[in-house]
């Protein structure tokens, strides 16, 4: 007798891994502002929160089960980061090389890459690209240490976030996308990264949710 399914296929041995190409979109008064590249992020960890099961009951049974609305939130931990992360930070710049803290804090989005890997290929699979909406970091500590033998160490930082969705046509209001690079055509995933990352003199910018996929879809 043979299933109809199958284990054991190279081919379908997933995995993903790693965290590039992070890019910062400020947000600004008329929407999010110029892509900025962020060197040396470490990790970007998403905690989403919610979507949690609540039984109502009626006459002395199960009635049905509500779902609580879902949150996202996350941290991202880097050795460094752009001068236009620090107004995202709650900090503004009084004078040239003077930071004043504890100011308001610009909201921001958020892209960036992760590897995808199979047992049959290796890790050159192709990556996703995912895409966070709405988003606004919160203070968080900072641990300076001295240097020494047993401390040498570069300083790490970390910040804390949560998001507000935003609207996509068709679905509910949404704090992420995620983009398959083996599932997009070559059009459609370059005309993606050309959007993202900006071409020539072209600068990179963050589309809402509607204009990113129908310019995904127009190019596929």
């Amino acid at each position: 007798m043979a299933f109809n399914i199958d284990w054991n296929v190279s081919a379908k041995k997933l995995f993903e891994r790693g965290v590039d190409r992070v890019v910062l979109y400020p947000r600004g008064a008329s929407g999010y502002e110029d892509a900025v590249a962020w060197e040396g992020v470490t990790n970007v960890t998403e905690s989403p929160e919610g979507a949690e099961a609540n039984a109502l009951y009626a006459e002395n049974v199960k009635y049905t089960t509500l779902i609580s609305p879902e949150t996202f939130k996350g941290k991202i931990e880097a050795f460094t980061y752009p001068d236009e992360w620090e107004a995202c930070d709650g900090s503004l710049e009084a004078d040239s090389g003077i930071m004043m803290g504890q100011q308001s804090r610009k909201g921001f989005g958020l892209s960036y890459r992760t590897q995808l890997g199979s047992d049959a290929v290796g890790a050159d699979l192709g990556y996703k690209i995912h895409v966070l909406y709405g988003c606004l970091a919160s203070p968080t500590e900072k641990a300076r240490a001295t240097i020494s033998a047993d401390a040498n160490d570069a300083a790490a930082f970390s910040w804390d976030f949560e998001s507000t969705p935003v609207s996509a046509t068709g679905f509910k209001p949404v704090s992420k996308i995620t983009f398959d690079s083996t599932k997009l055509t070559a059009l459609g995933l370059a005309a993606l990264e050309d959007s993202l990352y900006g071409v020539d003199a072209t600068p990179g910018a963050l589309l809402l949710p509607d204009a990113l996929i129908a310019l995904v879809q127009a190019a596929g």
